[in-house]
């Protein structure tokens, strides 16, 4: 038929930089602050369990993650303490930073993995309980709380692989608090006042006469 036309149906618009930015900013914040507090508190859990010989009978022993390794715990600081400082540079240090963030979470998942299957905490509680150096704990065991960790710093991970990502259209802390390095204005001289002694004096020593119109 003539005259007909097909008109063409309008296309969805596709989400711009700044709804890119908004959705990654809020699930890095989301990932890392999550990331960093599952990882403080699994270190705060117990992680292993075993038995000491003291004299002919089993004592029982345990140990938190702090006791295991100290690493996964001050990773969580400084990935969160990064996360925070992401805001705060721009370009260049931002990314500098985004890799602290991403560094801290993979190391903090190294260790908690690590520490899953270390006995070096309950051996040296049992030669404690024992006295004896070379005494080593029996029946061990492990909880799940160092794969929690681990979690907590696949967390960190995802935050600081999002911040290398789209970091760049994150927004920046204000710059109006930023010192800049342009001189400050000096303040102008109060003048003087001619009916002083002292401003009379001064006059006089430059040269000038004090009571001229």
């Amino acid at each position: 038929m003539e005259g007909v036309t097909a008109v063409p149906s309008p296309r969805p618009e596709p989400a711009g930089p700044s709804r890119t930015g908004r959705t990654s900013l809020a699930a890095a914040l989301l990932s890392g602050a999550l990331g960093a507090a599952v990882a403080l508190l699994a270190t705060r859990q117990e992680w292993s369990e075993g038995t000491a010989t003291v004299a002919g009978g089993a004592f029982p022993l345990t140990a938190k993650g702090s006791d295991v390794t100290g690493v996964p715990a001050a990773l969580a600081v400084v990935g969160l303490a990064a996360l925070v400082a992401v805001f705060a540079v721009r370009r260049a240090g931002r990314l500098a930073v985004a890799a602290v963030l991403a560094l801290s979470g993979a190391g903090q998942v190294a260790a908690a993995l690590l520490g899953a299957s270390d006995s070096t905490a309950l051996d040296e509680k049992a030669a404690q309980a024992s006295g004896d150096a070379s005494a080593t704990v029996g029946a061990l065991s492990h909880t799940a709380w160092p794969y929690v960790a681990a979690v907590g710093g696949l967390l960190l991970l995802v935050a600081g692989l999002l911040a290398l990502r789209y970091g760049r259209l994150w927004p920046a802390m204000s710059g109006r608090y930023e010192r800049s390095g342009a001189p400050r204005p000096r303040r102008a001289a109060a003048p003087a006042d001619p009916d002083r002694p002292e401003e009379l004096w001064k006059a006089l020593d430059r040269g000038e006469d004090p009571t001229g119109a």
